[in-house]
């Protein structure tokens, strides 16, 4: 079997119109759906970035995302949702271009391989784009796997260091890239295979050297950072920050790493579900072809003469196997939500995990080979640690493992010799089919609005500066037009403002700065910590600074000025009822601010009810 760069990936005339296709591909929604959740928070912070409008929890672990996006705000263009969402989604385009890079030049994967698995990786990329706490992350761990890879295999020191600055350097992108040092698992695994092929008996000094030049890139990176932001803020600030990062799991439970790790087993067991039954169907091939093979041992002439039909039979029952996975509900044939790629995605990072374990332990497998083997399946591990979404983070990061798969797997298909893995090959192209319509049907639909899916996208506003040419419901159109409409009246734009009940994009979508922090409602953000926000915002108030605003989502404030039973009453689902009733503590703490400062509403809506 041809070994890991034994053959550069093939240059192709045509590479540059792939090269424009990977670019341009993630900027196809930058027009679509508007979101009140993820999406408007972020880029609220990072236009108005610092902790007066900021809370610094989120500042000092999210930093350099919120400095970089501060940065895009600068640019031009990026005064509306449209031009933030293009510089954004560049992000995505540079993580392609450089897996597909790395894969063609570096690891010889074919071109038509690499550009595959970088358009799956891109169709899965269902996170916004202005969650650039992710994207960077995603940037500087796959910068710091391709720079390991080279600095381990070609020997170079700069590389290694190199490494080990994207490495430090991701802490500050988001402080729950911490976990990623455990790549250096990787580092000290190639150092004893290169001693054990040289048989030197220099792995041990080898594993410290190499871990030394990783570690003083590392070092570097946080010392530079960190002494910035002493200049900027001073250390105690950024502490007093991420020590309230740690405290947030007291209520929101799933950001406490028990709860993160226990989700993700039962992500992978639980979809054993359907890997069993599959595994079960393709063994049964395996077992037929296999003794297909015994019979051809004892020089029988049955098996010449019906193996073709005996093939072309089994190519049908893994086309069956595809059809059968269809009508159980394996995945849902409507892309504009998850159910499209959840299944298939967690059987292909399944699969992803078990060719790196199985090419890591393999006999005659070189070493280089190992070494990419190992990074891809300690990045489809670790991307998704620090994170409360499960597997879902690593579905949106498979710009190294999506190519690396495919790729094992063709080689595969090519080379295997044996009859008995004859079975498989069908079985594989099947499913890689299966997989690949799925992604494709995924990326060309789904546009996330409240971690769901975008519908309707046929309507846009006209008396809103940030949302110009951005495409949406017409009901979602309806609500934005009103709000904008009574806020340009009033003259409200750069008017502080307090805002409750998931719709933080409203800070940015009516350029109106939080008080505080756009999405104090989220139980990461401490209820005592919004008590003494609220003091503060009450103090300022009576020592005669203009009010903020006060914005609730319609049943939010239905629920703090009628309780429950005028929820009931407007026919609300009993599902909201409760989610609402879990903010008790926070809508009483609001509640009394209201009346300290005797708001009252000015401006309601079917989803929005203003108090001034």
């Amino acid at each position: 079997m041809e070994t890991i760069g034994q053959k550069k990936g093939k240059r192709i005339w045509w590479e540059p119109v792939l090269l424009v296709i990977l670019f341009w591909y993630p900027l196809r929604f930058i027009h679509g759906g508007i979101d009140f959740w993820d999406t408007g928070y972020n880029y609220a912070n990072f236009l108005y970035m610092g902790t007066e409008h900021m809370d610094s929890m989120w500042l000092f672990s999210t930093y350099l995302a919120n400095l970089v996006g501060h940065g895009l705000t600068k640019l031009p263009g990026a005064g509306t949702l449209v031009g933030m969402n293009l510089y954004t989604g560049l992000f995505a385009s540079v993580l392609a271009l450089l897996g597909y890079w790395f894969c063609t030049r570096k690891l010889g994967i074919s071109w038509w391989i690499a550009y595959l698995g970088e358009y799956v990786a891109l169709s899965l990329c269902w996170c916004p784009t202005a969650l650039l706490y992710n994207y960077l992350t995603y940037l500087l761990f796959t910068g710091c796997v391709i720079l390991l890879y080279l600095g381990l295999t070609q020997e170079k020191k700069a590389c290694l260091f190199a490494a080990g600055v994207c490495l430090g350097t991701n802490v500050l992108v988001r402080f729950s890239n911490l976990p990623e040092a455990a790549l250096i698992v990787a580092v000290w695994v190639y150092a004893f295979l290169e001693g054990r092929e040289k048989r030197d008996g220099k792995s041990f000094g080898r594993a410290v050297r190499y871990t030394l030049w990783c570690l003083a890139g590392y070092v570097a990176a946080l010392f530079v950072l960190f002494g910035w932001i002493q200049l900027r803020y001073g250390m105690d600030a950024y502490v007093a920050g991420i020590g309230r990062l740690f405290a947030m799991t007291d209520k929101a439970t799933d950001y406490k790493a028990g709860s993160m790790i226990g989700q993700l087993v039962f992500t992978y067991v639980d979809n054993l579900y359907w890997v069993l039954r599959i595994g079960a169907i393709v063994f049964v091939g395996v077992i037929g072809f296999a003794f297909a093979g015994f019979l051809d041992d004892l020089e029988s002439e049955l098996w010449e003469r019906v193996q073709g039909e005996v093939r072309l039979i089994w190519c049908g029952v893994c086309v069956g196997m595809v059809c059968w996975l269809y009508h159980r509900g394996f995945c849902a044939m409507t892309y504009d939500n998850y159910g499209a790629i959840l299944r298939p995605g967690i059987s292909f990072l399944t699969l992803a995990l078990g060719i790196c374990v199985i090419r890591i332990l393999w006999r005659g497998v070189p070493k280089e080979e190992k070494l990419i083997s190992g990074l891809v399946f300690l990045m489809v591990l670790l991307t998704s640690i620090g994170s409360n979404n499960g597997v879902y983070p690593s579905l949106n990061h498979l710009f190294l493992p999506a190519p690396y798969t495919i790729w094992q797997c063709m080689r595969f298909v090519r080379e295997a010799k044996r009859r008995a893995l004859w079975a498989l090959k069908p079985a594989v192209l099947a499913l890689l089919l299966l997989f690949f319509v799925q992604s494709a049907g995924f990326g060309l639909t789904f546009v996330f609005a409240e971690a769901t899916g975008a519908k309707e996208m046929t309507t846009v506003v006209g008396n809103n500066e940030i949302l110009q040419g951005v495409r949406m419901s017409p009901e979602r159109a309806r609500w934005i037009s009103e709000i904008s409409a009574y806020a340009e009246s009033k003259g409200m734009k750069g008017r502080e403002v307090i805002l409750f009940g998931n719709i933080p994009s409203m800070s940015y979508y009516l350029q109106m700065p939080s008080a505080f922090n756009p999405w104090s409602d989220l139980d990461s953000y401490n209820e005592a910590v919004l008590a003494e926000a609220l003091e503060k915002t009450a103090e300022s108030v009576r020592a005669g600074k203009e009010r903020p605003v006060v914005l609730l989502e319609a049943d939010y404030a239905r629920y703090m000025l009628g309780g429950a039973e005028a929820l009931e009453a407007a026919g609300v689902h009993e599902s909201v009822i409760g989610k609402i009733q879990q903010n008790d503590g926070k809508i009483e703490l609001l509640r009394a601010y209201l009346e300290k400062l005797q708001y009252g509403v000015t401006f309601a809506n079917e989803k929005f009810v203003m108090m001034e």
